[in-house]
């Protein structure tokens, strides 16, 4: 979960097309905060955390639902979009999104479960609650999928086949192919190939994160999700997680923590 909270505090001053478009960047700075993607990540976490292992489809689906709506409200600023916010305050029901905010969110379920089917399952039924659209569940299925494969040993060659023969990306562009003409949209279907191709180009963590970043865009959100995919390839070091506690308050950090307890 670092990688995504990371991601969406490093992409953050940047997000709306504000970078330059270089990997050249500081990765902190005072505008470096987190955003509505670190917020739902930690609900996402929290709920499945609270989930019994009997749990039904129904029960994990409330619980999504209850946890969600409630850091939504703890933290109302926090820059959720205009169809979520309906969600939040007013009518908790799916509204057939295919927007990446359940791609975001979704990387807790590629390490609390352990077999491909329960993660794919868990990752449906967290997009489900809101985005219900087919791109949306894909968005965060894939993205989940791909945490899994990342952190269970397979090869970025397996990982970019996976994705294109389950889910039917086209993961064909580079990076500088993708850069020039990118811009600020909050799709999945035009943020998860950017993301996982910024992942299969990084060397590094680090490298991943900086070159999320240089392809614009909905930044926070894309890195958000390259940084979760590169976690479970690279780990993340203990320098970056303590810039990210640093960068988190009490209530936040408490979920991480448990959730890193809960995984080791």
């Amino acid at each position: 979960m670092f990688g995504a909270i990371l991601g969406d505090i490093i992409g953050s001053p940047y997000e709306f097309d504000r970078g330059n478009k270089s990997k050249e960047f500081p990765l902190f700075s005072s505008e470096s905060h987190f955003t509505d993607d670190t917020v739902m990540t930690i609900a996402v976490a929290e709920a499945l955390m609270d989930c019994a292992s009997d749990s039904t489809d129904d029960e994990i689906r409330q619980k999504l639902v209850d946890s969600m709506r409630k850091y939504g409200k703890l933290y109302p600023d926090a820059g959720y979009g205009g169809r979520f916010m309906v969600w939040l305050n007013l009518d908790p029901k799916p509204y057939n999104s295919y927007g990446n905010g359940s791609a975001m969110r979704v990387s807790s379920a590629a390490w609390l479960y352990n077999d491909m089917e329960t993660v794919r399952r868990m990752a449906r039924l967290s997009a489900d609650v809101t985005h219900n659209h087919p791109e949306g569940i894909k968005g965060a299925e894939a993205t989940a999928s791909a945490i899994f494969l990342a952190r269970t040993g397979h090869s970025k060659a397996d990982i970019k086949a996976y994705m294109e023969q389950e889910f039917g990306y086209n993961l064909n562009r580079t990076c500088d192919e993708i850069r020039p003409t990118y811009f600020h949209v909050e799709s999945c279907q035009e943020t998860f190939p950017e993301a996982i191709t910024a992942f299969l180009e990084g060397n590094d963590f680090e490298d991943v994160i900086r070159t999320a970043v240089s392809l614009g865009g909905d930044c926070d959100t894309l890195t958000a999700i390259a940084g979760s995919i590169a976690e479970g390839f690279y780990g993340v070091s203990d320098e970056l997680k303590a810039e990210c506690r640093k960068r988190l308050d009490g209530r936040l950090l408490g979920v991480v923590e448990r959730f890193e307890n809960r995984i080791r």
